[in-house]
């Protein structure tokens, strides 16, 4: 269970199958020619080849897969050089990518790697590209959704559940135990306060008796 801004105190959001995205990251050294910024003709500027890598890297979601299927590519980190005055050899980047499905995660990772090694190869440079996938898609399965979805309806009445609300693009751990046994994640409905991660989020301590209760409930049901 997590608790969710936005949805009202006393409703439960569950649905089956993906809720939350896999969690990939990546980092990418382009290597050319550092040298005087006033001859740059005589360079291989790695800043200029990372804008283009950048921009190119955006095509992927809106040219290269299917607006049916979900993929967020995002660099979130760049840093090349420390003068006015010098084109540097190196430019790093850094991001991350959000996939739903193995086969579409497969395909981004080998539209990322073709997009960036075509482009430092056209201008005459070299990369290195490190991905790592960090956390896999958190899937509910169908049962044990049918189960937290009778429970919750036990706790808070069933027009307080949500079924229809959109899987999130962030990601969670829990994936990992959904990888290994069959289950469900839940949110619970927190109200509105800052967004979550941020210093002035508050939790709403309001929802603790719910949620117990929602524990209970599914305990009893299972175990009856």
């Amino acid at each position: 269970m997590h608790n969710w801004l936005g949805l009202p105190v006393g409703q439960f959001a569950i649905r089956s199958g993906p809720v939350m995205a896999a969690y990939d990251v990546f980092d990418i050294t382009i290597k050319g020619k550092g040298g005087h910024a006033a001859a740059p003709h005589n360079t291989v500027d790695p800043i200029v080849i990372a804008g283009h890598v950048i921009q190119a890297l955006q095509n992927i979601t809106s040219r290269n897969i299917n607006l049916l299927d979900s993929v967020v590519v995002s660099v979130t980190r760049i840093h090349a050089g420390d003068s006015y005055n010098v084109i540097p050899e190196t430019a790093h980047l850094s991001g991350t990518v959000r996939t739903f499905h193995a086969e579409v995660q497969d395909k981004v990772i080998a539209q990322i790697k073709q997009i960036i090694e075509s482009i430092c190869l056209a201008y005459g440079a070299t990369v290195n590209i490190d991905y790592q996938k960090r956390y896999p898609s958190t899937i509910n399965t169908k049962r044990e959704t049918e189960y937290a979805t009778l429970a919750a309806q036990e706790t808070v009445g069933s027009d307080n559940i949500i079924c229809d609300s959109p899987p999130s693009m962030g990601s969670e751990d829990f994936s990992f135990l959904l990888n290994e046994c069959r289950g469900c994640y839940v949110s619970i409905g927190n109200g509105q306060s800052a967004s979550l991660h941020n210093p002035h989020y508050n939790f709403n301590d309001a929802v603790l008796p719910t949620g117990a209760s929602y524990w209970v409930k599914l305990a009893q049901m299972r175990l009856k």
